[in-house]
């Protein structure tokens, strides 16, 4: 406690010094991703390096990349893409067979990426024609492209990519746009570079702070309270309205966790204490696993005490605790970090007023309650259902996978929906809210904008850097 209220007081005398004039290369400050194998500065990296078919806009949506233009055919079950003319990062040309063995190497069941569980619908993917591209499926997906936009499916030939920036020769990470090799663009200038650096939370709202840099991008939860520590500016402070999952997964179901009604207990005190709005005004709380109907047949999934007042939840919840003759103490796994800490006195709170103890372990430590912080890749009710089950019942995981598996549209709608319900009574899963996301931004990037993705691309910093 004492080290953070350390770290608090010099990032409070840090916020006096003016901002980097408009003609330096911008600066970049990423923090770790915890839920990625590779950490937060290599994807953001790697998605400004390498393009996949299509890539994702300041506002998180798909725009054209190596294609230039695609048609989805026979209700979803393919995808054709026409391949613009690009090159790699060495000048030579992009050809359709390079992309094709990229991304049959991505796809594949073993690779180690978040995506893969997700990419089990891809059948074939072929080059038609030098120029076109067909991704055939075993079953429809119409969210192919946003999981097709996502880093972790960008081509690459080995350590080259055709992104947007290429690498600058120097010390350090630094990118630019390609050079125009026709001679018909305007010279480049220092503005058009950017200089990206991961790094601690702490020093990378220090940098900010102290305008050191123009933009610090990954940031969740674990570290919100340095954000007000270092008083930056509320203009410079974005949040991301970000879909996805911030919540409880039982990680245990034995003793009082064994049955439903213990854990309905556990989340009725959870909930009842509306900690999002408690750490953040403009946080709202979520009841329900899906966050709109998505592609299933129905509208969300209430839990069965949804519609009691707090207080009444409260008093189920002691209730179902005090018949439980023993002790009763949860292990809570939660991220390290002063957001953590904060969050921790509020589970405390919560889970005191029923009368359950509670113990913090560390993130990946055995835990009864773990910690679920996951921005949703693509729009699909699939995501969220898979995603909460964290274990939750063999009936349930089957109805889950039942959905994946249906032959055409209307019935994989309502195979989820029929397995939101089944999850929902399960109580596998505690919502809170939708994910924190935040980034620091220095006034000059105008093009930067907050979107439900929480992905910003380096090349779409600026609106005008001329």
């Amino acid at each position: 406690m004492l080290r953070f209220l350390l770290s608090a007081s010099l990032l409070a005398s840090l916020g006096a010094c003016e901002r980097r004039s408009d003609d330096q290369p911008v600066v970049v400050g990423v923090i770790p991703d915890r839920d990625r194998r590779e950490g937060g500065v290599r994807v953001v990296v790697r998605a400004a390096l390498a393009q996949g078919l299509v890539r994702f806009d300041a506002a998180g949506q798909v725009e054209p990349a190596l294609a230039e233009r695609w048609s989805m055919v026979d209700d979803g079950r393919s995808y054709i893409f026409r391949l613009a003319d690009a090159t790699w990062s060495d000048g030579t040309a992009v050809t359709a067979a390079q992309v094709v063995m990229s991304l049959r190497r991505a796809v594949r069941a073993g690779a180690a990426h978040r995506l893969t569980p997700f990419l089990r619908s891809i059948d074939e993917i072929v080059a038609m024609t030098p120029q076109v591209i067909e991704i055939r499926l075993k079953r429809p997906n119409t969210e192919l492209l946003t999981l097709l936009a996502q880093p972790e499916l960008a081509v690459s030939r080995g350590s080259r990519g055709s992104g947007p920036l290429r690498p600058v020769a120097g010390p350090g990470t630094r990118l630019r746009p390609p050079v125009d090799t026709d001679g018909d663009a305007a010279p480049s200038l220092p503005s058009d570079e950017v200089q990206v650096q991961g790094e601690r939370a702490a020093l990378a709202v220090a940098r900010f702070a102290r305008r050191r840099s123009d933009l610090v991008l990954g940031g969740t939860i674990a570290d919100w309270p340095l954000v007000a520590a270092a008083r930056i500016a509320p203009v410079e402070v974005r949040i991301d309205p970000a879909g996805g999952l911030f919540g409880f997964a039982f990680a245990s179901r034995s003793g009082f966790l064994a049955t439903p009604q213990g854990r309905a207990a556990i989340a009725m005190a959870l909930q009842s204490a509306a900690i999002p709005g408690a750490i953040d005004a403009s946080w709202n709380d979520a009841v329900a696993i899906l966050p709109a109907r998505l592609d299933s047949a129905a509208g969300p999934a209430l839990p069965p005490w949804h519609g009691l007042s707090r207080d009444r939840q409260r008093t189920l919840a002691r209730e179902q605790v005090t018949a439980w003759t023993a002790p009763l103490v949860v292990r809570v796994a939660l991220p390290a970090g002063p957001g953590g800490t904060l969050l921790w006195g509020r589970i405390v709170a919560a889970l005191g007023s029923v009368g359950v103890g509670a113990e913090r372990v560390a993130s990946d430590a055995p835990a009864d309650l773990r910690l679920v912080d996951r921005v949703a890749p693509y729009d699909s009710a699939r995501w969220y259902l898979a995603t909460a089950c964290r274990p939750c019942s063999n009936d349930t995981a089957t109805l889950i996978e039942d959905a994946r598996d249906a032959a055409d549209l209307p019935e994989r709608a309502r195979r989820l929906a029929v397995a939101d319900v089944a999850l929902a009574r399960d109580v596998a899963f505690v919502p809170l809210a939708r994910p924190w996301r935040w980034s620091l931004v220095a006034r000059r990037l105008d093009g930067f904008q907050t979107n439900p993705r929480a992905v910003h691309p380096l090349n779409h910093l600026r609106a005008d850097p001329r």
